[in-house]
């Protein structure tokens, strides 16, 4: 574990490089408070720290203080090496944010254990942040393809969306759904289908750009997300996709399958507004076209016809009246 030692003192430093070293810590050295304060400021500083209290530059108290009042959400453990001793000065230490202090001359002994708890400390929130992120994962991924789930996804598009609209710009989505997927579970049961599952889910994440979204939108549905994409953008990403799915059989348990898929694709011009569920109905409706048509092709949702929110709103309108 990492620890700086941060010391005005050449004789100081070298003695408790010395100990530290021989503890198995790795050490990082400051001459004074301003070089320390740089050093904790760093990606990768170190978690532990042992300031003299007083420094040119920054006293330790001040750097302290420096410390706790950044934002962040890793802890750093601060231990005072100080020759002040009055009660008053210790509590000016800890309210600076020391977690520690010992006085000067010190037993390396009373060093070591003072040291104890820091080190544990730092390790139990490490696991903390790991627990963290494992269930940060599981609430915003979907379990079996890593993708993000249909609650994330969603929220993705709001937001793109409104960002879309506030910077005028165009979004484009894509909806996909696996090709006679069902037989594919029928046939060779559900391990072979996560397989495929799984395997289109990396496919798909393979042809997009960073700052794209590829979520499950349910069963055998995906929906993608593309800011900064036209028709003509989209419908480009949408059959890129489409080859790269069915450009090599999927290698599951039971064998190679031969898997496509089935998109339709959306985007939101310049200057005009939507819903988030009026894109997804006007990619999802062009997604059934592409079944209709035979399977495996990218449908665009105008087919060449001017997009224009108001007709939309008309045919979703005359949809729902027609479904009643």
């Amino acid at each position: 574990m990492k620890v700086l030692i941060a010391d005005d003192s050449v004789v100081s430093r070298r003695l408790l490089e010395a100990m530290l070293r021989k503890w198995d810590y790795e050490v990082i050295v400051a001459c004074d408070g301003a070089e320390a304060w740089e050093v904790l400021q760093r990606p990768d500083s170190p978690r532990l720290a042992i300031l003299d209290w007083m420094m040119p530059g920054l006293s330790g108290p001040e750097v302290c203080r420096k410390v706790r009042e950044r934002a962040g959400n890793v802890y750093t453990y601060i231990l005072l090496l100080t020759s002040r001793n009055e009660r008053e000065d210790l509590i000016e230490g800890m309210e600076a944010g020391a977690d520690d202090y010992i006085t000067k001359p010190f037993d390396q002994h009373e060093l070591k254990v003072r040291l104890g708890p820091g080190r544990r400390i730092v390790e139990l929130e490490d696991q903390l942040l790991t627990v963290q992120k494992e269930l940060e994962l599981q609430a915003t991924r979907d379990s079996l393809t890593g993708l993000w789930n249909r609650h994330s996804i969603l929220e993705i598009l709001d937001r793109e969306l409104s960002r879309a609209i506030r910077e005028v710009i165009p979004l484009g989505v894509a909806m996909g759904d696996l090709d006679r997927f069902k037989n594919v579970n029928d046939t060779y049961g559900h391990i072979a289908g996560d397989s495929v599952l799984s395997q289109v889910a990396g496919r798909m994440n393979d042809c997009v750009r960073p700052y794209d979204a590829v979520g499950r939108y349910g069963g055998e549905e995906f929906l993608i997300i593309l800011p900064g994409c036209d028709e003509a953008a989209v419908e480009g990403y949408g059959e890129r996709i489409r080859q790269e799915i069915e450009r090599a059989p999927m290698q599951t348990p039971d064998g190679d399958l031969h898997i496509t898929a089935s998109f339709g694709v959306a985007s939101l011009p310049r200057g005009r507004e939507a819903t988030a569920e009026e894109l997804i109905r006007l990619a999802d409706r062009a997604m059934y076209r592409a079944k209709e048509a035979g399977r495996n092709r990218v449908m665009l949702a105008t087919e060449g016809v001017r997009w224009e929110v108001t007709t939309a709103l008309r045919e979703l309108s005359a949809e729902r009246s027609g479904s009643d």
